[in-house]
């Protein structure tokens, strides 16, 4: 009995990564709220059955403590991840995650320009883009010129309170190509422009921080067009009635991606079920359920037209569009980030945009994740 004792707190004492090497399942981390439920029904449980393989998955809140220090210390006990490519980015240079061998999950040519890279394949794309309800105006705006232009459009705008797409809305405002945005505003003549276009609007601004607001603004005809994480606009016009409409020209987009964590206890059956969430028929499950674009292009022709047609990867609301540049925000992100902060005025928000930040819809967004 000793023995038998022994050999189980010996188990026990070196984690679940030993555990879990000798069955047959996956673990699998990813965002919560609505997200997570998704994923359940596109991925999770079709996989598990197909398989075979016990899906265990849970939430976290993208922060990196934790999977880091259990990659550092060589016991890794998750296998998959979801990423923002912030994270992405950092992770692969920092050997968190695996460098992927694409041959075992698809052929590059089927997905999205920029969703595959050396450690993530893109599991959606995201749009952050201009919004505004077609009942409210006689006149559709089409461009970020045309969000500039008070005396055509009177009333006020909704802003995000960042440096972040912010300024890229105002340079592009102003004229600039999307391919020429990032090179512009790496420069102090670049951010100047951005600073003296946003000065033009300021006045008429109404400045927006969670996800939920936009939509919110645009309802309470406080706004007559805001800029906006797309996905949301979406998903209050179906629960609101409202006729909110999406300008992609000039809107930004990245794309959340799978890892497997270096040294996961089950690389194989990670890599499998990478290949099978990246095939078509499988993301169409995943975006009729929660409107993100999908990054296999084989997807859209087997959605119904009116649903892939408001999706940010349709190839016609790519045209025109900005890739979000990480690489610019880490460089470059503290210095504009300060000099934004200085610029706005003092933040005051109203009870109901507070109650609205901290609960915002089924699970409200944490900072970062607020797509």
């Amino acid at each position: 009995m000793l023995r038998v004792i022994l050999a189980v707190l010996a188990v026990f004492s070196t984690g679940i990564l030993d555990v879990r090497a000798a069955r047959n399942d996956l673990q699998v981390f990813v965002f919560a709220r609505e997200n997570r439920d998704a994923m359940e029904s596109a991925y999770f449980k079709p996989f598990s059955q197909a398989a075979g393989v016990t899906v265990h998955d849970a939430t976290y809140d993208g922060m990196e403590d934790k999977y880091t220090r259990m990659v550092k210390a060589g016991k890794a006990t998750w296998d998959l991840m979801q990423v923002e490519s912030r994270m992405l980015e950092q992770g692969c240079k920092e050997g968190w995650f695996e460098k992927l061998d694409l041959g075992k999950i698809g052929d590059k040519a089927d997905f999205v320009p920029g969703s595959i890279s050396e450690c993530g394949v893109g599991m959606f794309a995201w749009s952050h883009a201009l919004a505004y309800d077609a009942d409210k105006l006689s006149v559709a705006p089409s461009s970020w010129a045309d969000f500039w232009d008070v005396k055509k459009f009177p009333g006020k705008r909704g802003l995000r309170r960042s440096a972040k797409y912010t300024l890229e809305i105002a340079l592009m405002a102003d004229g600039v190509a999307p391919a020429d945005v990032y090179k512009l505003l790496a420069t102090k003549q670049g951010a100047d422009r951005a600073f003296r276009k946003l000065d033009q609007i300021k006045a008429n601004t109404v400045w927006w921080q969670a996800a939920p607001q936009p939509s919110l603004l645009l309802a309470a005809d406080k706004v007559v067009m805001t800029s906006a994480y797309a996905l949301w606009i979406g998903d209050d016009q179906q629960r609101r009635g409202k006729n909110f409409k999406i300008v992609w020209n000039g809107s930004l987009h990245d794309f959340d991606s799978w890892v497997i964590l270096k040294g996961a206890p089950q690389t194989a059956e990670a890599y499998k079920f990478i290949a099978f969430a990246s095939k078509p028929e499988n993301q169409k499950t995943f975006v009729t359920e929660l409107a993100y674009g999908p990054t296999n292009r084989k997807t859209l022709p087997l959605l119904a037209p009116a649903l892939a047609g408001k999706l940010p990867t349709a190839e016609a609301n790519l045209k025109g569009t900005l890739r979000v540049d990480i690489p610019f925000w880490v460089r470059h992100g503290a210095a504009l980030e300060h000099r934004f902060a200085d610029w706005m005025p003092p933040l005051q928000p109203t009870a109901d945009e507070q109650e609205e930040e901290h609960h915002g819809k089924k699970g409200a967004p944490v900072p970062g994740h607020a797509h």
